[in-house]
């Protein structure tokens, strides 16, 4: 990320479902603080769950003790999240689309198309285990 960016707010906890609410928590008030529209709101709440909840269930396969760590920065133009696991990844380049009709009823598969689709730009590093969703003010 440029330099530009500050780290605003970091969070960590466990590998527990139960805490996609300090999730959610922390979107509600990264967002107020900052001045997000109403708008772009649910687009944010949306994705960092979604995000935090791959990281929770596929990332650290729910495994309590492993923790999932959430980071905000933020620039003049822009919020990024950035949520990491301690798993060892995925081919996030080699997804199938949950648009094909193959996998329209599949009742999994959409998280990370749902991202891509709610952020301005998704970016993975170590090998997928972490995610950097950014989104335009």
């Amino acid at each position: 990320m440029e330099a530009s960016y500050k780290e605003i707010e970091s969070v960590s906890f466990t590998s527990d479902i139960k805490n996609i609410s300090v999730a959610e928590s922390l979107v509600d008030t990264i967002c107020r603080e900052n001045g997000v529209h109403e708008d772009h709101y649910g687009n944010i709440l949306i994705a960092v769950t979604e995000a935090v909840n791959n990281a929770i269930q596929h990332g650290n396969l729910e495994d309590t003790n492993k923790k999932v760590f959430v980071s905000v920065k933020r620039n003049s133009d822009e919020l990024c999240f950035t949520i990491k696991d301690a798993g060892e990844g995925f081919a996030f380049d080699n997804l199938p689309d949950p648009t094909a009709p193959e996998n329209i009823e599949k009742e999994s598969g959409r998280g990370i198309f749902l991202m891509k689709s709610l952020a301005d730009n998704v970016a993975f590093e170590n090998n997928g285990a972490e995610v950097t969703l950014t989104f335009k003010s």
